[in-house]
């Protein structure tokens, strides 16, 4: 797999090896100081000792900051801004999967705030209340294919007095610069792979099927499919193709990209199911997604269409939605809620979270409560064919 240098949204260093250029990508961004922010698991790994050897060596002082959750809370926020002050650091290296990026990008913006995170909620122009010249400078290394968060200018995080994911935003939380090397992913265990690699497919199928006007998502979202149909199956039954995983890694990307567009009922569930239950947002994501598609089947059948003709599946919609059902199964993703630990009786809690979630706009139906109800229910019990024919009817 050949190298390139790519410059958006941002600058962007793909391909194998490339984890060796990290200190001039340092240098690069003005960063002398950086603080390391990725989780306990990476702290673990070869690459968190090359990423140490490899700054220590360029001549600077490097620090880690591990205390990431899967779902990461406040109270990782407040410790990664305490480190990072205490230690006068001047960047940010965010190391990891989705929640060590998200994580490393909101330490960041924080670090020269006063204002409490919860006032950057991305909505309105809150952003705006930052003090942007205190933003820190970030370099995203990402290890899984899945979030694209090393593309994007947010991060989540959950309120944990409200049990609610807050996305984050500023401009300037887009990272200077990324290194996309596909030979950091290689490790990475099979649910973890498998989950990121839905969560990629789940931004640019949400962003396809968002009804906003924008082509250039659109046609980066219909690429991101394809790769995703095409690779994910071959990383999973060969985790040492580097081919394939590179194209995981650039369909992340891209689905973060696409979904500028808009997400949808997908998200808009996973968000609150894994902040009251815990569970992996890609893999959430992976089991509400056939449902999702069944009941928004009446504003988006069109466009599925369409995306199946692209991608090589025959039989329309229905060929479409047989290949999600078929890869997920093929996979061990699991089909129901509940055997995610979802909590049947909790529907109602669910849907009032996934109404107010920001991505539930953009989903082509109008994400009611009743609707919310709906989905939910179909993947607690498993039920594909029944929310397509209620929401028809």
């Amino acid at each position: 797999m050949a190298n390139a240098n790519w410059s958006y949204p941002t600058s962007m260093r793909f391909g194998p090896g490339r984890i060796t250029e990290l200190a001039e990508v340092c240098a690069g961004a003005g960063i002398k100081s950086p603080l390391v922010v990725t989780d306990p698991g990476m702290m673990k790994l070869p690459v968190a000792e090359a990423v140490d050897e490899i700054c220590k060596r360029a001549g600077l002082y490097v620090g880690f900051f591990s205390e990431v959750q899967p779902n990461p809370v406040g109270s990782n926020i407040e410790a990664g801004v305490d480190h990072f002050r205490s230690r006068g650091h001047d960047g940010v290296i965010a190391l990891g999967g989705g929640s060590a990026l998200d994580v490393g990008k909101i330490v960041a913006l924080m670090a020269g705030q006063h204002r409490p995170v919860w006032d950057f909620e991305d909505i309105g122009d809150n952003w705006t209340r930052a003090d942007p010249t205190t933003i820190a400078p970030v370099i995203a290394v990402p290890t899984t294919a899945g979030t694209g968060s090393e593309v994007g200018r947010a991060g989540v995080v959950i309120d944990e007095d409200t049990h609610r994911k807050v996305i984050v935003f500023h401009p300037k939380m887009l990272p200077a610069e990324v290194i996309c090397d596909p030979e950091l992913t290689v490790g990475l265990p099979r649910d973890l792979t498998v989950g990121t690699g839905i969560d990629a497919l789940s931004h640019s199928l949400e962003a396809l099927c968002a009804p906003s006007y924008h082509p250039m998502s659109h046609g980066i979202g219909l690429e991101g499919v394809r790769l995703v149909l095409d690779n994910l199956p071959r990383v999973v039954s060969d985790p040492g193709n580097i081919e394939a995983r590179g194209h995981m890694m650039t369909a992340a990307a891209m689905g973060a990209v696409a979904f500028q567009k808009g997400l949808g009922a997908m998200h808009a569930l996973a968000h609150p199911i894994g902040a009251v239950f815990n569970t992996h947002h890609g893999m959430t994501n992976a089991v509400v997604m056939p449902y999702v598609l069944a009941a928004n089947r009446p504003a988006i059948e069109t466009v599925i269409e369409s995306l199946a003709n692209y991608t090589g599946i025959e039989g329309g919609f229905d060929g479409f939605l047989d290949r999600i059902l078929e890869m997920r199964s093929a996979m061990d993703v699991p089909h129901t809620l509940v055997e995610l630990g979802v909590d049947t009786d909790s529907g109602d809690i669910i849907a009032a979270g996934a109404i107010a979630d920001p991505s539930a706009g953009g989903n082509p139906i109008e994400f009611t409560r009743e609707f919310a109800t709906l989905i939910f229910n179909a993947a607690c019990t498993g039920d594909v064919d029944g929310a397509a024919e209620r929401m028809i009817t």
